[in-house]
């Protein structure tokens, strides 16, 4: 049996784990690289495998860098299953049909053939097949899987594997994305005691959140201070959860008196479809936002809302009177409505740019983040004077203090430890906090590195 690592590897993005045995050659995600151009190049060359040698694929959750190249593989002769959840299928099916249009763009700018059409995104959702949490599934006679709630978003997993070859079992953990509980809509990440090889995420590996309690009070003083300024306040989003959260949030403030009336725009047409998926599946929430939903508190609806589906309504906004609160994506400003408010507002010390994501290296969100005087949005020079905030504790990822915890609960040590999906930086961190805390091997692969199990 071998381990591959053919993305997610002292990078935060382009996850992407190869396992060969005897009878099987199994994919977990297969996400797009993101941030530098160095990074996004990866995307367009061609992969270090045969699709159509690979039976099946795992995919841990519906964001990008972890499904992004699913529909890539069927372009190259992939005809296997893919395997996830019901709410990451709907949401892929949303979010892909939206990014393939965006990846066709960028594609052209390069002069380079798309990463794969429409008509590969079809076939790829007809070839899903979808299983709940805590289902122990037999493949055939050398793979079973158990999909667990990764609390990360709606639907996300982590995926145990049972291997055999040869009389030999061997057990793999998959983290995919760990939450960062308690979130206001989702149940924490399950534990799992036991396993041979863990490959565990690390984007947070080197440092620890705020404390909870102090978020929501972070969220609403922030908000406070930009109303009492007449201020603007951009929070650059996520479409999945990180826009979901910020709803249930603002419907507690509004709905509580916490907050003096303030237009509130959500100016992203894929953050609004998303938010439909989300109704669709609450089973998936946990039990004190089923009770609120259940009471009939719409938590996705609240005065002074406004949801901008067109262009013609997002332009709108800028004519809407301060102060405001503007939500949009993309959620590292890597394109999407974000940039034309930024270029709007983002020069003007009264304003506030917030952020509640993680910003990989090389993006425009990591930029303003870092404080750079003057940066480049939509191909023009924006100087960078806006209040600069950010809220670690909003991060749908798990902090270092909770990933030690994830391993602590193992009962035993595996015979090793992968660290993945994180900066070299968070990941040797992680390592070395593993190692040295918890007495566990461990090590951080590189990009293209395989290892026997």
């Amino acid at each position: 049996m071998k381990l591959h690592f053919f993305g997610g590897a002292k990078v935060v993005t382009g996850a992407n784990y190869l396992i060969e045995t005897g009878q099987n050659k199994i994919l977990v995600d297969c996400g797009i690289f993101q941030g530098s151009p160095e990074l996004t190049e990866l995307n367009y060359l061609k992969f270090p495998f045969n699709p159509s040698k690979v039976s099946c694929v795992f995919v841990t959750h519906s964001h990008l860098d972890h499904c992004g190249r699913v529909a890539r593989l069927i372009k190259y002769g992939f005809r296997g299953k893919i395997i996830c959840t019901p709410p990451t299928r709907d949401l892929m099916a949303v979010a892909l049909a939206d990014a393939v249009r965006l990846l066709q763009e960028e594609a052209k700018q390069k002069n380079l053939e798309p990463l794969y059409g429409e008509d590969h995104l079809k076939k790829m959702l007809k070839m899903i097949n979808v299983y709940d949490y805590h289902k122990k599934i037999k493949i055939n006679d050398s793979l079973t899987f158990r999909f667990n709630d990764a609390g990360h978003i709606l639907g996300s997993s982590i995926i145990e594997l049972w291997l055999n070859e040869n009389n030999l079992c061997r057990k793999l953990v998959f983290t995919g994305d760990l939450g960062n509980p308690p979130t206001p809509l989702l149940n924490p990440p399950d534990t799992v005691t036991d396993t041979d090889y863990l490959i565990i995420e690390s984007a947070y590996g080197d440092r620890n959140h705020e404390p909870k309690k102090l978020r929501k009070e972070l969220l609403k003083q922030t908000i406070l201070n930009v109303i009492k300024r007449k201020g603007v306040l951009l929070i650059p989003s996520f479409a999945i959860e990180r826009t979901q959260e910020l709803l249930y949030e603002l419907n507690d403030f509004v709905e509580h008196r916490l907050l003096p009336p303030v237009n509130i725009f959500i100016d992203s047409p894929l953050a609004i479809k998303i938010t439909e998926v989300y109704k669709k599946h609450q089973q998936y929430f946990n039990t004190k936002t089923r009770s609120i939903i259940k009471s009939g508190d719409d938590i996705f609806a609240f005065r002074g809302l406004k949801m901008t589906m067109s262009k013609d309504e997002s332009k709108e906004i800028f004519f809407s009177p301060k102060p405001k609160i503007i939500i949009a994506g993309s959620g590292m400003s890597t394109g999407g409505r974000i940039l034309f408010h930024e270029k709007d507002y983002l020069a003007d010390p009264n304003n506030c740019f917030l952020v509640i994501g993680f910003q990989v290296e090389g993006t425009l969100g990591r930029k303003i983040l870092d404080g750079m005087p003057i940066v480049q949005v939509l191909g023009m020079p924006v100087k960078n004077k806006a209040e600069i905030k950010a809220i670690g504790a909003y991060s749908a990822h798990a902090d270092q203090k909770q990933l030690l915890k994830f391993v602590g609960n193992l009962s035993k040590p595996p015979k090793n430890i992968f660290i993945v999906q994180g900066e070299r930086k968070a990941a040797d961190a992680l390592r070395d906090a593993i190692q040295s805390k918890i007495g566990y091997p461990a090590e951080v692969p590189n990009y293209e590195q395989s290892f026997e199990l």
